[in-house]
């Protein structure tokens, strides 16, 4: 493994634990509720990065442009079990996702991306350093989410609760 991997990795588990931290003692009931004037839940959004994690993980591991089961799916976002259940199955995507990258030797193998109703007519091809900061994004974006929801529930806030 080099150094970018571990670097890229590392930011990576980063923001997961950021996303987290909204998610701490909080009911299912909570988890589920919508507190903006979007669909999103804090258990939506977990939800939806496990299953992004996995999704993500086949495309880089299958490399062939196939669409994973459920890509497409729009009810990811939904809370469909307990939030222990999709902080679990978060965990080992997580794991599963962090085990496959670390056994790249480089971070430039190409892969296809499948095609979807929103992708360019020709195939896309990505390398595994993209997927993996795509992958730092989307956990990113969705992390400052999780704490405007967490903080329109009953006030609390990453900063509060790193305290």
């Amino acid at each position: 493994m080099t150094r970018e991997h571990d670097d890229l990795l590392g930011l990576l588990a980063e923001v997961r634990s950021r996303l987290l931290i909204p998610a701490r003692d909080v009911s299912d009931a909570d988890a589920s509720r919508r507190t903006t004037v979007s669909e999103l839940t804090l258990g939506g959004l977990i939800r939806h990065l496990a299953t992004g994690e996995r999704m993500w993980l086949q495309v880089l591991s299958s490399a062939d442009g196939s669409l994973p089961e459920g890509m497409l799916d729009t009810a990811q976002y939904t809370m469909s079990s307990t939030l222990a259940h999709w902080l679990a199955e978060y965990s080992s995507a997580a794991a599963a996702t962090d085990s496959y990258v670390r056994s790249l030797p480089s971070l430039d193998v190409s892969v296809q991306l499948p095609t979807t109703p929103w992708s360019p007519p020709e195939p896309q091809f990505w390398t595994a350093r993209r997927i993996v900061l795509h992958l730092i994004h989307e956990t990113a974006q969705h992390a400052g989410h999780a704490d405007i929801i967490r903080e329109s529930l009953d006030g609390a806030n990453s900063t509060a609760q790193l305290a």
